[in-house]
């Protein structure tokens, strides 16, 4: 009969074994979903007040941008060009092709070919949160054009430029915290339900 530290040391070799396959399992299972369909994203900064404050927690779907294109309004996570290791949460305003025009704060949309300019509705940005900023911005093939809710404290494309669509991480899906503004793609607007004015 073994001795009874031998068998102990077989015990707790095969729970640790265990718990190895049980972590490879569990890794094996959750990194795809990590690195391709869904990451956590915790807000940090002023720029998309009142939509989002620092410190919410956000799921970003990282897949619906492989079978769609983005689409004006929607909120977006991606890297900023300056530093991919960094990432900004921002609005799409102008799709590629466009040109944003910028007057006094109030902004406008040229299509490709167009001679007159579309004023956008803009909803989401309160009085408090305005700027009075003016320019012109031409986007090429594959460049968004995107802007913090809160146009007064917000470095977006009239600061850096257009954004490149490779740069684009994925948008939010669920909004996790705080618990009373739980919900399900939080903070887009959809412009195709909604004439601009």
């Amino acid at each position: 009969m073994p001795p009874e530290s031998s068998q102990k040391e077989h015990s707790f070799g095969r729970s640790v074994w265990e718990w190895v396959k049980v972590i490879a399992i569990a890794l094996i299972v959750a990194l795809p979903i990590r690195f391709f369909i869904a990451e956590p994203f915790v807000v940090n900064g002023a720029s998309m007040d009142p939509t989002f404050d620092t410190g919410q927690f956000l799921i970003v779907d990282r897949l619906t941008y492989d079978f769609e294109k983005p689409q004006r309004g929607d909120v977006i996570v991606f890297k900023y060009p300056g530093d991919t290791s960094i990432y900004y949460i921002k609005r799409i305003i102008g799709l590629p092709g466009e040109t944003v025009i910028v007057k006094d704060g109030q902004v406008g949309i040229k299509e490709p070919g167009a001679s007159d300019t579309i004023p956008l509705a803009q909803p989401y940005v309160d009085q408090d949160h305005a700027s009075h900023d003016s320019g012109v911005y031409p986007l090429g093939k594959g460049q968004y054009f995107v802007m913090g809710d809160n146009r007064a404290q917000s470095s977006d494309s009239r600061a850096w430029g257009p954004l490149n669509a490779d740069l684009i991480v994925g948008r939010p899906i669920v909004r996790i915290t705080p618990f009373n503004k739980l919900g399900i793609l939080p903070g887009s607007f959809n412009y195709n339900e909604a004439s601009p004015q």
